[in-house]
């Protein structure tokens, strides 16, 4: 049988839980794991259910939504590996943990390709057999550079984007191609320590944590729904060279984590925040 996952966000009202669970028990449906959250200040429900039965004894969308309230956002779709593009820059950990867990199908998705900037990763990926495409950003105004990678993304039509420490802003027309859809990660130092060498900058001021944010993207910069973060405590006997690589090693987890749970269906925007069903 085949599994999949049923995703509610609307007002709250008494009965929401019987009446969706009910549709799926008189279609024969067999319900895994289900999940709810309430947000009492918004006023709002939430609701990720996951259930066993084949294709022919689905409910229609119709059926479904006729048992909510008039405004609501619904999303049935079949559990299933999702088809992503990783987009780099130079830095290697966050892209080489993503080969190594997709080479050993512990990514669920496929890789269909790696987007760089600049080739220094390329021999990296292509001992994994992945394609990879450089395209430089040297001499060439914004708009162009754009519109050479989204011609590239355009033809593998991937379901998510992965920014893996591309390190180049991107304008709102692509954010907009990729409404919710692309994600990216970064050290948690912003807004205190913008611009090149954070972690110098980190040591210099003697911070006792560091940490990384993935978050799915927006118009502003590094500020959309955070999906998933983590810290660890530094001290004054850690070098900024001692940081930068702990803080490696975070960001590459944390990338991890957001990737599994947005790949799995578990991520809710509401707004700019997220409710996420783990």
């Amino acid at each position: 049988m085949k599994t999949h996952i049923l995703s509610i966000d609307c007002p709250d009202q008494k009965g929401i839980v019987h009446h969706i669970t009910g549709v799926l028990f008189r279609h024969g449906l067999n319900v895994v794991s289900n999940g709810e959250h309430v947000d009492h200040e918004a006023g709002r429900f939430f609701m990720r259910t996951e259930f066993e039965g084949e294709q022919a004894q689905l409910p229609s969308l119709g059926e479904l939504k006729s048992v909510l309230p008039a405004e609501h956002n619904l999303r049935l779709v079949e559990k299933r590996k999702k088809n992503i593009v990783i987009m780099v820059s130079k830095e290697p950990h966050c892209l080489g943990d993503l080969l190594i867990r997709h080479a050993f199908d512990a990514l669920q998705a496929n890789i269909l390709a790696v987007v760089g900037n600049h080739d220094r990763l390329q021999p990296l990926v292509e001992k994994f057999g992945i394609p990879y495409h450089f395209i430089t950003h040297e001499g060439k105004e914004r708009a162009q550079h754009e519109a050479e990678i989204m011609q590239v993304l355009d033809g593998y039509a991937p379901e998510y984007v992965v920014l893996a420490k591309y390190m180049r802003v991107l304008s709102e027309a692509v954010v907009a191609r990729y409404k919710h859809r692309m994600v990216n990660i970064h050290h948690s130092f912003l807004p205190a320590f913008i611009g090149a060498n954070p972690y110098r900058q980190a040591y210099e001021r003697g911070v006792k944590i560091i940490g990384a944010t993935a978050h799915l993207v927006t118009t502003d910069l590094d500020e959309g729904p955070i999906i998933a973060q983590s810290v660890i405590p530094v001290d004054h006997t850690h070098s900024a060279r001692d940081m930068s690589q702990a803080g490696a090693d975070v960001e590459k987890n944390v990338l991890s984590k957001a990737l599994k749970l947005v790949l799995d269906d578990r991520v809710h925007v509401h707004g700019n925040r997220t409710v996420i069903f783990d």
